[in-house]
């Protein structure tokens, strides 16, 4: 299966929905624990079955997310590790760039208890009235712009990067940065987002641009300490000390893109599966109070992070191999959520399906920080288009980042009419 093993390790693959759907199904049904060696990658296990996903995250002691987060090339390895020009004093090891998604316990823990409360529902309710305004905003830019725009460049990387630039308290003058800085994370292997003077994969000199950026940031809060995020991660403590540049400026960053580029993906993506299901777009227009559980069905039918990697601590076994102690597995979360055995009709959206149980958001101990603030931002947008909405339809060829990270829509062109609020 080497055109398979290259094919899920490459980034054009998942640019190609139907393609990566095609061999996801393919390994569900004659091996859905796959030892995978593609050319210029490390061997691991491909996990594509929604119950041994589950299986592996709920064993979070014995799966770790270090040293191998997600799938890099040898390369990019080797880059990552070396980057930071010496062993930390701490620990004598060589730290790799180390944000939440990084981390295990007791590491972890500590490390999410920082903000946690910040992203619970609780506290969340005071943000309300500001993403209801913020929707507004750019329902009426997406009229201005109207009758066609390019709805992902336009109007779906903005609106999340600003509610998540408000609360984190990086000013609106550099959120053009902070989009510029994301794309080319997350898109290092695609010809259109990557950093111009980069080779493919990531990009070392982004991460120090970020790294600077956020270094200064934590500095002034620290002196000037406010009311947003950016002052409890710079002035936060774990067993009386402050946090390290390194483990405060990754805080910030995973926070800063983490926290709109899988939005903004799975709010062009929704968008555009109304669009391909009308009669799916007319009861959700009909049936209002279906938004819960439609913004629940887009994240599932997106899965805008699409896997992450996990090491194992001591032999496993699962469906009759062995994984063993050392080796590493791939999560493949956009295959756990078209699932057969789970979701019989995965691969029809419907904004009324219950239950749906997808692992978008990962599960147990690591599952995503901002889940909660991904649901309401998406659930307001569409709460406002909707209302004003007479008719949508494409208006050119849709076409997905090169990405096997993060991935999404990176260009929606479509025609419409909206209304005055």
């Amino acid at each position: 299966m080497s055109d398979i093993d290259n094919a899920i390790a490459s980034p054009a693959t998942y640019a190609d929905e139907a393609r990566i759907h095609a061999i996801f199904a393919q390994l569900r049904k004659e091996d859905p624990v796959h030892w995978t060696a593609p050319e210029g990658f490390r061997p691991y296990w491909a996990i594509t079955k929604y119950a041994d996903i589950l299986e592996i995250e709920r064993l979070n002691d014995k799966f770790l997310n270090e040293p191998r987060t997600t799938l890099l090339n040898a390369q990019t390895e080797k880059d990552l590790a070396g980057m930071w020009g010496g062993p930390d004093p701490k620990t004598g090891r060589v730290e790799p760039f180390r944000t939440l998604v990084h981390m295990d316990n007791p590491d972890h823990r500590a490390y999410r208890g920082l903000t946690q409360a910040w992203f619970m529902p609780p506290n969340l309710k005071k943000l309300d009235a500001r993403t209801a305004e913020l929707a507004k905003r750019y329902v009426d830019r997406m009229m201005e712009l109207g009758p066609t725009c390019d709805f992902t460049r336009d109007v779906a990387m903005w609106y999340p990067l600003h509610v998540i630039m408000s609360i984190l308290g990086v000013p609106e003058s550099d959120e053009s940065l902070m989009l510029k800085l994301t794309q080319e994370l997350f898109g290092g292997n695609d010809p259109e987002l990557k950093r111009k003077d980069e080779d493919p994969g990531i990009n070392t000199s982004t991460i120090m641009e970020f790294f600077n950026y956020f270094n200064n940031m934590t500095a002034e809060r620290r002196a000037h300490p406010g009311e947003d995020l950016a002052s409890v991660i710079a002035n936060g403590k774990i067993k009386g000390e402050p946090l390290g540049d390194l483990e405060s400026a990754s805080y910030y960053i995973i926070v800063a893109t983490a926290g709109h580029d899988t939005t903004s993906a799975t709010i062009s993506g929704g968008l555009r599966a109304l669009i391909e299901n009308p009669d799916e777009l007319a009861k959700l227009k009909a049936n209002p109070e279906l938004l819960p559980t439609a913004v629940d069905e887009m994240i599932r039918w997106v899965t805008p992070v699409q896997h992450f990697m996990r090491t194992a601590t001591e032999d496993h076994e699962l469906r009759g191999k062995t994984i063993k102690k050392g080796e590493a597995v791939q999560l493949l979360y956009m295959s756990g959520n078209r699932d057969e055995d789970v979701f019989p009709d995965g691969f029809r959206f419907k904004v009324d399906r219950e239950p749906n149980r997808h692992v978008a958001f990962g599960y147990g101990a690591h599952v995503c920080l901002g889940q909660h603030l991904a649901k309401m931002e998406i659930r307001a947008f569409f709460a406002e288009l909707l209302k004003r909405l007479d008719h949508i339809e494409l208006a050119g060829e849709p076409k997905r980042s090169h990405s096997v990270f993060v991935s999404g829509l990176k260009t929606l062109p479509v025609r419409y009419s909206l209304r005055a609020a």
